[in-house]
């Protein structure tokens, strides 16, 4: 399994089944029998900060206060 692989599968799982992504993750290593903590190898960066963005939306983390230049 690679990364690409593994983040298309855990984007589309999110996708079909309205769930956010630590849940469609969750949900993935349930179907395919695979332990949570072996797939931290397979997150890549865009993964990991939509990750980020669901974890602070459910209060499991602080939210950063970086500033972010909106583009019009």
């Amino acid at each position: 399994m690679t990364s690409a692989k593994f983040s298309q599968e855990v984007e589309k799982i999110a996708s079909h089944n309205d769930m956010n992504y630590i849940d469609a993750i969750l949900h993935y290593c349930d179907i395919n029998n695979i332990e949570v903590e072996t797939v931290s190898k397979l997150i890549t960066k865009p993964l990991k900060e939509k990750l980020k963005f669901d974890a602070q939306k459910l209060n499991f983390i602080k939210k950063t206060s970086r500033a972010k230049l909106m583009l019009v």
